[in-house]
């Protein structure tokens, strides 16, 4: 039997790995083209490893019936995505969310795709435009596409780079940490997929203790942008100052939230706000600050961070920084096939394309991948319907977004699916109570997804 001709990516990231893996389980060879490799890295890479993660290593909420993200999570998983596959592999405590050991969920996707003999991995920069005899690839290059890369295609669409800061939050080593300050507790108890209802590393301060804190981070030294200085910060991923120059209360209603722990020595005292830290490895001797991406010089970081009760002696494993994301006016240059309209020959996947997140970024990977495989084998095949979480992505990045508006970056929502009316009585016909019925609708709408995904699964 011959072969088709392979499929090329351009990228080895979450979503550049995603879409391999469809493609070679679809029976069509493909290569990955990847330009880290020993002594070539990025601003944000510190490793070779396909599918790195460089910010946080949570994949976020895995409740598939209430929260899109984990809707997102079993779509993939219904289609046998090696992302959620390695993910659930590796993860580490998280409470409801799903987070996962970086460097062994990393090696776990590098293992299986060098494993799959119609997967063939080049290292080597794609410098430019692709080579015109390849018919069909997959660009899945990530927030950091090389300059080279970045100006072809700036060159061949006329269009201007959309792009924003992306910042990482610091990494502790547990031992650092002072327990008989923090303790350990999930928000609620909620259990998360390993059964841990106590994922959390918790740090609680007084109001003073807060107040000095926010002093401190609004006259901390920031790092300075003189060349894009005007570049937009991506509200699902601002740096913590930021946060704190829009209102010295933002924090205590965003990651510093105090609601649903209470300190075991303390229990009748409230905390005036609470600092988070979840495990970052498998062996929980890292712990990353949940939502504590920074743009302080690092030589400010460690002492501002140590005055966090709790962290008074914190180590660092890895410290905050800042690196540019780029992504496309894809509503104006995509179409539904997620090819690029003036060179259809050349698809898009991952946060290039203006969807954020981990998952997300999969996902249209997962898409790109099946979508470029049934071409390759002389199918038709369209994109999910925009019932489904991975439909509603690509409806928003491909023109469902707001006429007239500046496209920006997005998270899955169920904002981005089309509405159900909240139901008013439950499956056995007794009466939803008012402040459920929105949960019951994101329920619906789920199931609704799911059945629509598997239907287009099977069809496919």
């Amino acid at each position: 039997m011959t072969l088709p001709s392979p499929i090329h990516v351009i990228g080895g990231g979450l979503a550049g790995s995603e879409a391999a893996w469809q493609i070679a389980r679809s029976g069509v060879p493909v290569v990955i083209h990847e330009m880290r490799r020993p002594g070539v890295t990025t601003d944000a890479h510190h490793t070779d490893s396909l599918a790195e993660l460089v910010c946080s290593n949570s994949f976020r909420s895995d409740d598939w019936e209430h929260n899109a993200v984990g809707l997102l999570h079993a779509e993939m998983r219904a289609l046998d995505s090696i992302i959620m596959a390695c993910g659930d592999a590796h993860q580490v405590p998280a409470g409801g969310a799903l987070a996962v050991d970086r460097e062994g969920f990393a090696q776990a996707v590098t293992d299986r795709l060098h494993a799959h003999p119609l997967v063939t991995v080049q290292r080597e920069e794609i410098a430019g435009l692709p080579p015109e005899d390849w018919d069909n690839v997959i660009v899945a290059t990530g927030p950091l596409t090389s300059p080279a890369l970045a100006d072809a295609i700036l060159g061949l669409t006329g269009e201007e780079s959309l792009s924003f800061f992306d910042a990482i939050a610091p990494i502790v080593h547990a031992d650092s940490i002072d327990f008989d300050i923090a303790w350990r507790q999930s928000r609620y108890d909620k259990e998360g997929p390993g059964g841990d209802a106590a994922a959390y590393v918790n740090c609680p301060m007084d109001k003073a203790q807060y107040e000095a804190f926010i002093d401190a981070l609004l006259s901390g030294p920031k790092a300075e942008f003189k060349e894009w200085e005007n570049v937009p910060y991506f509200d699902g991923c601002l740096p913590i100052e930021v946060m704190a120059e829009r209102g010295r209360e933002t924090l205590r209603h965003g990651p510093m939230k105090p609601v649903g722990l209470t300190n075991p020595r303390d229990p009748l005292v409230k905390a005036h706000a609470i600092v988070q830290l979840r495990q970052d490895n498998a062996l929980g001797t890292l712990f990353n600050m949940v939502g504590f991406q920074t743009k302080l010089k690092h030589g400010a970081q460690a002492e501002i961070f140590r005055m966090i009760p709790g962290l008074q002696n914190a180590q660092f494993a890895r410290l905050g920084g800042l690196h540019r994301n780029t992504y496309l006016n894809s509503p104006r240059l995509l179409d539904r096939q997620l090819r690029l309209r003036p060179m259809p020959r050349l698809r898009f996947a991952g946060q290039v394309t203006g969807v954020e997140g981990y998952v997300e970024s999969a996902a249209t990977g997962l898409l790109a991948g099946r979508l470029a495989a049934a071409e390759r084998l002389g199918r038709t095949l369209d994109a999910p319907a925009a019932q489904t979480a991975i439909g509603a992505l690509v409806e928003h990045i491909t023109g469902g977004h707001l006429a007239g508006s500046k496209f920006q970056p997005m998270n899955i929502n169920y904002g981005l699916l089309p509405p159900l009316e909240a139901p008013k009585v439950d499956e056995a016909g007794v009466k939803i109570p008012l402040k459920e019925r929105g949960r019951a609708k994101k329920r619906l709408m789920s199931l609704r997804a799911l059945r629509d995904l598997e239907a287009w699964r099977d069809a496919a």
